[in-house]
């Protein structure tokens, strides 16, 4: 698959070529723009599909498993009043799951922040502040925001978390060199639900369940009403399919902590 390496390597192959075409046929030097719009809309689709893995790998789902088991993921908590309704359904279907916070919240509220892991999910970084603009951060910055959330997470409960999601699939050189430098795992997702969109209810569940196999990783977020009811929905149709949701650490065999 293309990465972000061997795009660059063919851009200069393509350049060079091209080059030599247009001076052997005295073809106009305008032609050689076609070969950086390629490149940039290759690099443009390959920064925001994340499961192209074009800057750098995260992991989208484990079909090598066993185990009849996916993983839920919720991003942009903890919420305070979904959250502790997303933890009472899980409790209720005996299930795992793994919640990808935001710094800021997890300082706004601790005790939610706390319930999720004192009742056994696993929990993971997802930047400090969620900036729409988070894309466009330096290297630094983006250091610093993953230092930041896992600090605060250090001080309150004590453990140092391993795992990232990107903030709005994004992914650059400049977030590649943060994820080195704080050693943090980036995770995706097979599934997405869609759960943020205008859809209904009805039409997440259908769009989340349709090709749903053991080894995906699911995207919900626990932010908003009808993301709980998808949520109820889901967790019902995975026991009458007997399939079981876990962690994240879980089905990829990997440490959520450092």
């Amino acid at each position: 698959m293309l990465n972000y390496k061997s795009v660059n390597i063919i851009t200069g192959f393509a350049l060079i070529a091209l080059l030599i075409i247009i001076y052997v046929y005295k073809l106009s030097l305008w032609f050689l723009i076609i070969v950086p719009i390629i490149w940039f809309l290759i690099t443009l689709c390959g920064s925001f599909l994340i499961k192209w893995n074009y800057h750098f790998k995260s992991l989208h789902a484990n079909k090598i498993i066993k185990e009849n088991q996916i993983a839920i993921t919720f991003d942009d908590g903890p919420h305070p009043e979904f959250t502790p309704k997303a933890l009472e359904l899980l409790k209720k279907y005996n299930a795992k799951a793994t919640f990808f916070c935001i710094g800021k919240n997890i300082e706004a509220y601790p005790k939610v922040f706390r319930d999720i892991v004192e009742q056994g999910h696993t929990v993971g970084n997802h930047t400090y502040s969620h900036a729409k603009n988070f894309g466009f951060f330096k290297t630094e910055r983006v250091i610093g925001e993953l230092q930041k959330t896992n600090a605060i997470v250090k001080n309150s409960i004590g453990i140092s978390m391993q795992l990232y999601r990107p903030a709005f699939a994004v992914t650059n050189p400049r977030i590649k060199k943060a994820l080195k430098a704080t050693k943090l795992q980036s995770i995706g997702w097979s599934v997405r639900s869609l759960d943020t969109t205008p859809r209904t209810p009805e039409m997440i569940f259908k769009r989340t369940t349709k090709n749903l196999s053991k080894g995906d990783v699911v995207l919900l977020h626990d932010t908003s009403s009808k993301s709980i009811i998808v949520l109820e929905r889901l967790l019902l149709f995975l026991q009458q399919q007997h399939m079981e949701s876990v962690t994240i650490d879980s089905l990829f065999n990997l440490k959520a902590y450092a």
